[in-house]
């Protein structure tokens, strides 16, 4: 296995797991995200494939066939002047296919990740995860990470009107 940039001739692999990722988020939250649906359009992610300070990477075998991606962001704290300035790599996406799992994808991923955080000076290395998503929560829990703030939601509806 081998770790990389993502090239345009990794999209049509990307977009798969994008799907399978999509589908985990709409099953969970299907008051948010639709089934279906596609997150990103094929040029969108070309775009995106040359942004230095979003780096997509794929976890590709020995035929160069994507196992699995990791979306980054390059993001510069502090969001206040009464905090410390640092660097973080946040983890935008991550998916591994469905077929590959508990074989050692993912963690090579979340190893890689954290090696180019370091090689960019970063302080940390973040992460949202939808809660119900009980797989990637064990999965990111495994590899080191722990949870560094909570967002609640009360949702609005109708009857409380």
């Amino acid at each position: 296995m081998n770790i990389r940039r993502a090239q345009v001739k990794d999209i049509s692999a990307i977009n798969k797991l994008l799907n399978e990722v999509l589908e985990i988020h709409a099953s969970i939250r299907p008051d948010i995200f639709i089934s279906g649906t596609t997150k990103y359009t094929n040029e969108e992610l070309a775009e995106m494939l040359e942004d230095d300070e979003k780096p997509i990477f794929v976890a590709v075998d020995e035929n160069d066939d994507v196992l699995g991606y990791a979306f980054t962001q390059i993001q510069h704290q502090p969001f206040s002047n009464n905090m410390v300035p640092f660097t973080s790599l946040f983890i935008d996406d991550l998916c591994v296919d469905t077929s590959k799992r508990s074989q050692g994808v993912g963690k090579a991923l979340m190893n890689f990740v954290k090696e180019e955080a370091r090689r960019l000076g970063c302080y940390e290395v973040t992460l949202n995860v939808w809660e119900g998503n009980d797989s990637a929560i064990a999965f990111y829990k495994k590899n080191g990470m722990k949870v560094k703030e909570t967002m609640m939601e009360f949702i609005l509806d109708e009857s409380e009107n």
